[in-house]
């Protein structure tokens, strides 16, 4: 990452971020890394490589896509996931001196999708316990607010897991009866007790947000194509851990027991910090 793409993380967004667990930050990417990553989306949806899913139902108009672990057998997402300016966005939130990639997710809403993204957070999600787990959202079209991803601010500073829902069914994953995770309450019902973030967005724009973080999207019921590449990254502080169910995505053959550190080579170092801890390089150069 240059210096110059490196000046748009101030303190004043790092702070924001550590307050609300979220943060949108404006023109990170250039029309290059978009392009590529374009160009990748179009290849996974003609013929998926990773864990593809269509959630819209049989005769519903629009079509809401989904694909996780895809940037091995992606070579667009590789590159963007080696070589863009990413990894060290996420280092610099995460306060971490060295940044793991976790894994990919693609989610797309044509025009005409009714389908939300039901409110959730991502960690339970994990077989992964830490607090340096964060997400990168970065739509590859424009976001109207009515479409934008929301969250809910601060919510991951609640000291509350939730636990997993499938998206298309609602079904949640696990019996939670003994456990430390309990039932999302139901945050569209009562949105006014509640700071609900969202953006316009325009390409080249990101959200950074923790894997804690509340977040739900509507369907898209603008013109435009809603495509967003996601990634996850973790940093050093995180473990691997058990869940008392499924997990998603289920990424096998790390050789991980629990309470390890995630290094491995399913969960590469992409990028370090310097040894003054200032932003360093990626991997490699």
């Amino acid at each position: 990452m240059t210096a110059a793409e490196f000046q748009t993380l101030n303190q004043q967004d790092l702070s924001d971020f550590a307050r609300d667990g979220a943060i949108c930050l404006r023109g990170v990417f250039a029309p290059e890394w978009l392009k590529l990553v374009a160009k990748g989306v179009e290849r996974e949806m003609a013929s998926p490589c990773g864990f593809a899913k269509d959630y819209t139902p049989d005769g519903e108009p629009g079509r809401y896509f989904g694909s996780l672990v895809m940037w091995r057998g992606v070579p667009e997402f590789e590159e963007y996931v080696l070589h863009s300016p990413a990894a060290a966005i996420a280092g610099a939130y995460m306060n971490a001196h060295k940044v793991l990639f976790y894994h990919d997710h693609l989610l797309v809403k044509e025009p005409g999708t009714n389908d939300p993204t039901p409110w959730h957070h991502d960690q339970p999600y994990y077989p992964v316990d830490g607090e340096q787990v964060v997400s990168i959202w970065m739509p590859l079209d424009p976001v109207d607010r009515r479409t934008a991803v929301e969250f809910v601010a601060g919510s991951h500073r609640w000291g509350r897991w939730f636990a997993p829902r499938f998206f298309a069914s609602g079904a949640i994953y696990y019996d939670i009866e003994g456990s430390n995770f309990e039932d999302i309450p139901d945050i569209e019902a009562d949105r006014d007790a509640h700071e609900i973030l969202g953006w316009a967005m325009e390409p080249g724009d990101a959200i950074v947000f923790h894997a804690l973080t509340l977040h739900g999207a509507p369907g898209n019921h603008s013109a435009n194509r809603r495509r967003a590449y996601s990634t996850r990254w973790l940093g050093e502080d995180a473990r691997y851990a058990t869940r008392p169910g499924e997990i998603s995505p289920q990424i096998e053959g790390h050789g991980l027991s629990p309470g390890d550190p995630m290094e491995c080579e399913s969960f590469p170092v992409v990028w370090r910090s310097d040894k003054d801890g200032n932003p360093g390089m990626r991997i490699g150069e």
